[in-house]
């Protein structure tokens, strides 16, 4: 009978690969529900710091923060849970861990976020501070930056040419502030975004609920999500907009200090989500703008998933219309190297997994069953022919095997490691095939029923 299982699913696996599109990828993560992502470049890596849908949440439940990176835009590793409402002690525990935003100054990593500041019973922004993006984070002020508000949340730092930082927030209003040199302190009392109601500045007004009033007003287009950057000399404010269902929009300025011109429309409202929630980077001379969606297996508007596209600014530095796609990324920014330790979590795509809940350096694939899989993309393995994969497991639970295919799953693969011993941690098989170029590569989990392994990490032998 589990044989029979195991060729069913096998082939259904086979079925839904050779029927995608080679280079689909949104979401980029599926091992996580990660919403409101927050992408900062730092050297040649792109960090991105997420929000963390609950599996089961009914609302904007989220207990903590995950960070993930990549060097080809394509394969995301999953750097861990740095940080949680437990980082925070003025914070409500265990809840309302909501958008945040990360930069790095001076070798110091700052990661901003809104949570519930028990004092004020509403949103407040705090600031986590490590000496690396993965953390630890630590709270400097042992309180919020911002002390609890109405609309304070979805924090969004920036650093001008002249070194001069700012901090914009806001829900149905929109506030900044700029920052000390110690990045942990305001160096400013709060200003109000002016204009936020001047349909020139942030476009047309919506018949919106007013919390406050506890009735439905003409309001600011403008909804939350701030996102400031700069570009040729011109401040851009991307963010949601039109109240609920959102979309992307943004607006410009010659000066920090506004005033803001509507631009427009850049995002249409997202798929199976009520809300979106980004930003744009330029990574390698390309530009990428981040969003989230609802599209994962039991995805919806309270568990979304970050999503990308590639876009061009127009000659005259303006953002345009950026439809959403299901093959995000097409063109690798990058490629990896199989002949060196490539971390199990990885990867471009996967069915079935889940990541550990850790902070700190050292991360496995957990949730490992029968018949589920990854792909890894882009993978230079050069002229030289592989000889053997090694593959290293922990907390074994029954013995399975891992097998390797080049391109597509097929019902031959290239090497099948077979996790043979409970007390097994390094296990390793021939290639049986030459391989040379740049392909990708699938890994297939086999066993009986149950959870099978933890896998940490895999490489190859020329």
């Amino acid at each position: 009978m589990k044989n029979k299982n195991l060729t069913s699913i096998v082939a259904t696996a086979c079925m839904l690969l050779s029927a995608a599109p080679s280079f689909a990828q949104n979401p980029v993560i599926q091992t996580s529900f990660t919403p409101d992502p927050a992408p900062y470049v730092h050297n040649d890596t792109v960090y991105l710091f997420v929000d963390h849908d609950e599996d089961d949440a009914q609302y904007f439940s989220m207990k903590d923060w995950q960070l993930y990176s990549s060097t080809d835009m394509v394969n995301w590793t999953y750097r861990g849970t740095p940080m949680s409402t437990a980082t925070f002690r003025w914070a409500k525990q265990g809840d309302n861990a909501w958008a945040s935003q990360a930069i790095e100054r001076n070798g110091k990593w700052y990661w901003y976020i809104c949570a519930e500041d028990t004092t004020a019973h509403l949103h407040g922004i705090g600031v986590g501070v490590a000496d690396r993006p993965e953390g630890p984070y630590t709270d400097p002020l042992n309180r919020p930056l911002v002390p609890g508000n109405w609309g304070y949340i979805d924090p969004s730092v920036f650093v001008d040419d002249d070194g001069q930082a700012y901090l914009f927030w806001g829900n149905n209003g929109l506030w900044y502030a700029r920052l000390n040199d110690d990045m942990i302190s305001l160096g400013s009392e709060v200003m109000e975004v002016k204009g936020l109601n001047d349909e020139k500045a942030f476009g047309p007004k919506k018949l919106k609920m007013d919390y406050k009033l506890g009735k439905k007003v003409m309001k600011t287009n403008f909804e939350e999500g701030p996102w400031v950057f700069k570009r040729n000399g011109l401040y851009y404010l991307v963010y949601a907009a039109g109240g609920v269902p959102e979309h992307m929009a943004y607006s410009t300025s010659k000066s920090i200090n506004g005033p803001w011109k509507y631009e427009g429309k850049i995002m249409g409202e997202s798929p199976k989500s009520f809300t979106i929630h980004g930003g744009s980077i330029e990574f390698k001379g390309r530009n990428f703008m981040f969003y989230h969606n609802g599209l994962l297996p039991n995805g919806q508007g309270f568990r979304r998933s970050t999503a990308v596209e590639e876009f061009e600014f127009t000659k005259d530095g303006k953002i345009p219309f950026i439809p959403f796609t299901n093959d995000g990324v097409k063109h690798p920014a990058g490629t990896l190297n199989p002949y060196v330790r490539i971390e199990a979590e990885t990867m471009a795509d996967s069915y079935g997994l889940k990541t550990d809940r850790m902070a700190g350096n050292d991360h496995v694939i957990t949730s490992v069953h029968n018949g589920d899989w990854l792909r890894v993309r882009n993978v230079d393995f050069g002229k030289g022919k592989p000889s053997k994969v090694k593959a290293i497991v922990r907390n074994v639970k029954q013995c399975g095997s891992i097998e390797f295919f080049i391109d597509h799953l097929s019902k031959n693969p290239i090497a099948s490691v077979r996790v043979t011993d409970v007390h097994q941690s390094e296990c390793e098989a021939v290639v049986n095939k030459d391989i040379s170029g740049v392909h990708d590569v699938y890994m297939l989990f086999r066993g009986d029923d149950g959870e099978l392994f933890d896998m940490d990490c895999w490489q190859m032998k020329e």
